[in-house]
């Protein structure tokens, strides 16, 4: 049934321009629908808030003023927004229509992806919410059905800061149960959004793109949010087995419970991203998702709009099929067929009690031999990347490995006490009973800012370098206290812990402000006796100018006039060489109107002398210097008008 033929809006126009043509989608705050401008005559998505929403005065404002700024978000892989407006109950925005699907939609209909395919979905994602990021937008609701996927294959993000709070997705409505499931800790522990909180939500949409679920999920929005503030987000391989560790290690790096573990934005983890596919190869890259080589159990359950859990095991060690019996891996997992196996030669084995014996030394030295050889001598590591030390020292003894020692580094995205890295790395082959060496996080190393008040700029940035940080941006203040040239602040203030390597900005001070006074017209000892009282330099430039003021007396100035300069600022005095002489038109006889344009178009002012006479004359009866003779440029010429 076409539910969209019982929508009121559908046939209306909207604004006397938008005409709705259908429904596409129903959300939580808004409808949105396919309609024409009849104005440009093009198609667009129209986004009308929920009538419930459009009555609260505060929300439809600040629906509008995000909306405005947004629309300043120009980047190709943004859904654009062109307009906005209300009429009566409606409020709306008028959208770039995308004629696609979401990404929603894909991993409902073929679940897991090729990492391939996840990785060029997620780096145009990351791409818009760098983009965002820089511009100091936060978009809050990363989710898959804000990815859009057009038929060309371009890739969009929706939705750009028109998200809710917080405390309003916190209900036990199955269409909200989607949004927890992207939610950062700190968004649910305290309400905060900044740019991280969209890392973690892109590190969940790359788990649930590689995997076909979601690695927290719940009966109940309450149980996924207890599950997002205390348990860190499995790595993939954990559900398909065989998954590349880069790929676990992304995952790990961008859903970090702490938030300074994680990349500061979207643009650090696309940079991160790209690393991660440049170290896999194109089997890596290209591995078919369990579920897409005719596996009996469908990956998908949509109650709830949810991806059901789909119990992979890992690969295990097999014993050899026997002569004349099928394969037995063969029913498991077609990922992991063995090698055609040569044909056993039959050798005659002796008769009577003797067989016996050599049948038993045959079963459990010569057989057991061949198991411990081919795959009993050898296992892989396991993925041990965010885990605790004692939850790898559990995991190497569960699969029959030692700890071979363990270090500590600092790491700038693993929180302090979990593994960052080990030697050898998850998935290489190993024997049975080596050890493997565990790298601990330190968490990042943090150093506090420096006091550098008062120190002169090439020694603050010396003693920012001493301790680990970056001299940042430089600017200059005046200051009555502190001399010029010197440090009068940071920041982040003095005091402040920070990551080292950060960027430290310093404020440098000028000096005590001056303010430059007028000396046009002056003489040049004049000028340079006034200006050197106030405390500033002064240079003569080379070239002189004609100007009003007489050779030799200062034609202009640089600063100018009533501007602050620092102490022991330089001002720059430009010399005049006199005015500069012009011809001056006859006007007598003419109107008072061709007069005037006359004369100012070749450089002089005009003045009227009309007398009693005059009052309401229009012709030139004399001129305060003839015609034909020269004037200096920009002097005033008189007319008499009778």
């Amino acid at each position: 049934m076409d539910t969209t033929l019982q929508d009121p809006l559908v046939g209306q126009v909207l604004d006397g321009r938008y005409r709705v043509d259908a429904r596409i989608a129903v959300g939580g705050m808004a409808t949105v629908y396919r309609a024409m401008d009849t104005r440009l005559d093009r198609i667009l998505a129209l986004k009308v808030m929920h009538p419930s929403l459009a009555a609260d005065a505060s929300f439809v404002e600040r629906f509008i003023r995000e909306a405005k700024s947004v629309a300043r978000l120009a980047h190709p892989n943004v859904v654009q927004v062109f307009d906005q407006g209300a009429e009566g109950a409606y409020v709306y925005l008028a959208m770039e229509y995308i004629a696609g699907c979401t990404l929603r939609d894909v991993l409902r209909e073929r679940g897991a992806l090729q990492p391939r395919a996840a990785l060029d979905i997620l780096e145009p994602v990351l791409a818009a919410l760098g983009a965002a990021h820089r511009a100091g937008f936060v978009h809050r609701d990363m989710k898959p059905e804000n990815v859009l996927i057009g038929d060309d294959g371009r890739v969009k993000v929706a939705d750009f800061g028109l998200v809710r709070a917080v405390d309003s997705v916190t209900n036990t409505t199955g269409t909200v149960l989607g949004t927890v499931s992207y939610l950062a800790p700190e968004q649910i522990d305290a309400g905060v959004a900044d740019p991280r909180v969209d890392v973690y939500a892109c590190g969940i949409l790359l788990y649930e793109m590689l995997t076909g679920e979601k690695p927290h999920d719940g009966d109940s929005p309450a149980i996924v949010l207890y599950k997002h503030l205390h348990d860190d987000v499995p790595p993939p391989s954990s559900a398909v087995a065989g998954m590349a560790y880069e790929l676990d290690e992304l995952v790990a790096t961008a859903t970090a419970r702490n938030p300074e573990a994680r990349p500061y934005d979207a643009v650090a983890l696309l940079a991160r991203t790209r690393e991660a596919r440049g170290r896999l190869d194109d089997a890596q890259l290209d591995a078919v998702p369990p579920q897409a080589l005719g596996s009996e159990h469908d990956p998908h359950d949509n109650t709830n709009d949810r991806t059901s859990v789909i119990p992979r095991a890992p690969a295990l060690p097999r014993p050899l099929p026997l002569d004349g019996d099928e394969d037995p891996v063969r029913h498991t997992s077609r990922l992991q067929s063995p090698p055609p196996l040569p044909p056993r030669r039959r050798t005659a084995l002796p008769r009577g009690p003797m067989a016996i014996v050599v049948a038993v030394l045959l079963a459990l030295g010569l057989g057991a031999g061949v198991w411990y050889i081919n795959s009993g001598q050898f296992t892989k590591v396991p993925p041990l990347l965010t885990k605790t030390e004692q939850e790898a020292r559990d995991r190497l003894a569960d699969a029959g490995l030692d700890v071979g020692g363990v270090e500590e580094a600092y790491s700038d995205t693993v929180e302090r006490g979990k593994v960052i890295a080990t030697d050898p790395k998850a998935g290489a082959r190993i024997r049975g009973n080596d050890s493997v060496s565990l790298t601990v996080s330190k968490g990042p190393r943090t150093v506090r800012v420096p006091d550098l008040d008062g120190y002169p700029l090439d020694k603050a940035r010396s003693l920012l370098e001493d301790e680990g940080l970056r001299p940042g941006m430089t600017t200059e203040e005046f200051s009555e206290t502190v001399a010029a040239g010197s440090v009068i602040g940071t920041e982040p203030g003095k005091g402040t812990k920070v990551r080292a390597d950060s960027a430290v900005a310093l404020t440098v001070s000028r000096g005590r402000p001056v303010d430059v006074p007028d000396v046009a017209g002056d003489d040049v000892a004049d000028a340079r006796a006034e200006l050197e009282e106030a405390g500033l330099k002064v240079k003569i430039a080379e070239e002189r100018v004609n100007s009003e003021h007489d050779a030799g007396e200062v034609a202009r100035q640089s600063p100018a006039p009533g501007r602050q300069a620092a102490e022991g600022d330089t001002v720059t005095l430009t010399l005049s060489k006199g005015p500069e002489m012009v011809e001056v038109p006859d006007v007598v006889g003419d109107s008072v109107g061709d007069a005037r344009e006359r004369l100012e178009g070749a450089g002089f002012r005009v003045k009227e002398d009309r007398g009693l006479l005059g009052l309401f004359g229009d012709t030139v009866k004399g001129q305060s210097v003839d015609g034909g003779d020269t004037a200096p440029k920009g002097s005033t010429i008189t007319l008499e008008i009778r």
